[in-house]
C-alpha cells in the first residue's frame, strides 16, 4: 500500500474509532482506558481543532479525526518496531505534538510511556533509561543530543510535520503497516490496573525513583480534573506546564475527555502566553506558583477581557498570589495531587479579597473520583491516627484509592514504606479544620525545628510574600548556636522596588524583619534575610530548597 504523505493523516472514509472487546470479559464492564475519551471526541467532533502549535517555525493544526489517525500510526508504528504490551517507550521532548501523540499512541499500542525531563543531565537520563527498561527513545530535535551515546534506537522529531521529518516518516510507517486495519485491529489492553505511564522523581536526595501510574488511575484522575476544573467542549487549554512533568498533571486526558482545543507552547514565554491569554479564546491553563508570580508581574500585565481558570499546583500559593491573579480576571483552582482541591464557599464572598485568598489557599477536600484525604499521627501500635479538627495540630497527608500510584517500579522496599499502613504517605505535613478541608503547612524533611517550636517555613514564606517590595521568597532552616535552627530566608525583590534597596539589602532585611514580626512569632521570624537575583528552580518552576540548603551549609 502506498499513500502520498498527507494522505496518510486523513482517515479512511469507513472510520470506526471501536477497538476489538477482549475475549472473556463479561458483558457488564469494559476496562477503562483514558485513550478512549480521544476516540469519542473523533466521532463525535471530526471536524473540532484539537492541536493547535502556532508559535513554530512549522506550525500545526490537527482535528480531532486527523489527530486520532496520527495517534493510530504511531500504536502500529510501534507494533512495527516490535514494541509488545508493558514494554516501555522513554519521550524526551518539550510540549510539541509529538509528545501529545505519545500520552495517546503509546497506550494504544499497549505499551508504558516514559516521559524524561528535558532539564536532566545526560548521566541522569541514561539513569532513567537502564532503570525503565526502555526500548526506544522519541526525541525531540533540540534534545537529541542527550541521548546520543543511548543504547537503544531514537526517533528524532524535528518538530516540522512535515514528510521528511524523522517522526513523520515513522508515522507513515505505520499506517502501510496497519493496510487500513484500523482501530479494531489495535487490541484493547484487558487489565486497567496494567502500567500506563512511568514518571521519575526529582531525585534531588538520591537516585529518582520510577513511579508507575495505572490505566484506571489516569483514566479516573482525568475526569475528576475536567470536571473540577469545569472544562468541557467550548474550552481552550493552553499548555504552560511542560507534559513530561508529572504526565502534565494528567491534562493530556482531561482535555480530550472535555473534547477541548490544546494550544501547544514549546517553553514558558511569557509574551506569547499573554498573547495567548487575550487572542486566542484560552479557558484554562496550569502551572506552579512561580510561573504564577511570573505572569502576574510581567511588565504592562492588565485584566484579562474574559475569565480564565488557572489550575495551581505542585506547591503551595500564597494568599497573595491568589489575590494577585483574581485581579486581572484569572479565576485559580488550587489543587494537590491530584487528590484534593479547594472548593469556594458561598459565605467567602461577603469578604475582603485578601481575606477569602487565605481560606482558597488551603488544600481543600478529596477529588470526585478519590478517597478521602486524611491527616495523620502513627500510634506505637503503627496504626494511623487522625489528628483532631483544630487546625493546629500538624499531621502527615496520607491518601488511597483510585488516583494513588500503582508503584515505585522495580521498588518494592520503597513501594512498602510508601504504603505503609494501607495509605500513601506523602511526606507533606498539614492540618485539617472543624469544616473537614486541610491545609499543607510544610514538607516534612522543610519544617524548622527552633529551640523545640516547630516552624513552618510554608507558612513564614506566606507572611514574607506580604511585604510589597517582595517577588520570591524561600525559606530554610539554618544551623544556630543557641536555638538548635532558625529560618533563614532568600528574597527576590520585586524589578520595580530593587532600584529602592541598591546597595541598601542591611536595610531590606531591617525591614522585612520588622514585617515579620507583626505577624510571626519570635521563633519564626528569619534570623538571616538574604536578597538573591534568583531562586534555584525545577523546569516546572518549583523552588529547589535542596539546593539552599546546600548554600546554607557552607555558610
Amino acid at each position: 500500500m502506498f499513500l502520498p504523505h498527507n494522505a496518510l493523516l486523513i482517515p479512511p472514509p469507513d472510520v470506526s474509532y471501536r477497538q476489538k472487546v477482549p475475549p472473556g470479559l463479561p458483558v457488564h464492564k469494559h476496562p477503562l482506558n483514558p485513550l478512549a475519551f480521544l476516540l469519542r471526541g473523533a466521532l463525535i467532533y471530526p471536524d473540532r481543532i484539537a492541536i493547535r502549535h502556532p508559535d513554530v517555525n512549522h506550525p500545526a493544526y490537527y482535528t480531532y479525526s486527523i489527530w486520532a489517525q496520527r495517534v493510530q500510526n504511531l500504536a502500529y508504528a510501534l507494533i512495527q518496531f516490535g514494541i509488545k504490551p508493558q514494554d516501555t517507550v522513554a519521550v524526551l521532548a518539550p510540549n510539541t505534538p509529538m509528545i501529545a501523540d505519545a500520552f495517546q499512541g503509546i497506550p494504544a499500542a499497549r505499551a508504558v510511556i516514559c516521559p524524561i525531563n528535558t532539564r536532566l543531565t545526560p548521566p541522569e537520563i541514561a539513569y532513567i533509561l537502564q532503570h525503565s527498561r526502555a526500548k526506544l527513545i522519541l526525541a525531540d530535535y533540540e534534545y537529541a543530543h542527550l541521548v546520543k551515546d543511548a543504547e537503544i534506537p531514537v526517533i528524532v522529531s524535528n518538530d516540522s510535520g512535515h514528510a521528511g521529518d524523522p517522526y513523520e516518516r515513522f508515522l507513515s510507517r505505520g499506517r502501510m503497516f496497519s493496510q487500513d486495519r484500523g482501530w479494531w485491529g489495535l487490541d484493547l489492553e484487558p487489565d486497567e490496573d496494567a502500567g500506563f505511564a512511568l514518571c521519575y522523581t526529582s531525585g534531588t536526595t538520591g537516585r529518582p525513583k520510577g513511579v508507575l501510574t495505572t490505566l484506571r488511575g489516569t483514566y479516573l484522575a482525568a475526569m475528576a480534573n475536567a470536571y473540577e476544573a469545569k472544562m468541557d467542549i467550548n474550552s481552550v487549554y493552553l499548555w504552560v506546564l511542560p507534559m513530561f512533568h508529572a504526565a502534565g498533571w494528567t491534562y493530556p486526558w482531561a482535555a480530550t475527555f472535555a473534547v477541548s482545543t490544546q494550544i501547544i507552547l514549546r517553553a514558558v514565554s511569557y509574551p506569547l502566553i499573554w498573547n495567548h491569554l487575550f487572542n486566542s479564546s484560552v479557558t484554562h491553563y496550569c502551572g506552579a506558583p512561580t510561573v504564577q508570580i511570573g505572569l502576574v508581574n510581567y511588565p504592562g500585565v492588565k485584566k484579562l477581557p474574559r475569565p480564565v481558570t488557572a489550575i495551581v499546583a505542585g506547591s503551595a500559593p500564597t494568599a497573595h498570589l491568589i489575590s494577585s491573579l483574581e485581579k486581572i480576571g484569572i479565576n485559580p483552582v488550587h489543587t494537590y495531587g491530584p487528590f484534593t482541591r479547594n472548593h469556594s464557599q458561598e459565605s467567602w464572598a461577603a469578604l475582603p479579597m485578601e481575606e477569602r485568598a487565605k481560606y482558597m489557599a488551603r488544600q481543600g477536600y478529596g477529588y470526585t473520583t478519590a478517597d478521602g484525604v486524611r491527616v495523620v499521627y502513627q500510634t506505637e501500635g503503627e496504626d494511623l491516627k487522625d489528628v483532631p479538627r483544630d487546625g493546629k495540630t500538624i499531621g502527615e497527608i496520607v491518601v488511597r484509592g483510585n488516583l494513588v500510584m500503582r508503584e515505585y517500579f522495580t521498588d518494592e522496599k520503597a513501594t512498602e514504606k510508601a504504603f505503609k499502613g494501607g495509605y500513601f504517605h506523602s511526606g507533606d505535613l498539614a492540618v485539617m479544620y472543624p469544616d473537614g478541608s486541610i491545609s499543607i503547612l510544610d514538607r516534612s524533611k522543610d519544617i524548622i525545628i527552633s529551640g523545640g517550636e516547630n516552624a513552618s517555613s510554608l507558612a513564614i514564606e506566606q507572611e514574607l510574600f506580604n511585604h510589597p517590595d517582595v517577588l520570591e521568597v524561600a525559606v530554610v532552616a539554618r544551623a544556630h548556636p543557641k536555638w538548635g535552627e532558625r529560618p533563614m530566608a532568600f528574597v527576590v525583590l520585586h524589578p520595580s522596588k530593587a532600584p529602592k534597596w541598591e546597595n541598601k539589602h542591611a536595610g531590606f532585611e531591617i525591614d522585612l524583619k520588622a514585617h515579620a514580626r507583626k505577624t510571626l512569632p519570635g521563633f519564626a521570624t528569619p534570623e538571616w534575610v538574604v536578597v538573591v537575583p534568583d531562586l534555584p528552580k525545577t523546569s516546572t518552576g518549583k523552588i529547589q530548597k535542596v539546593e539552599l540548603r546546600k548554600r546554607v551549609t557552607k555558610l
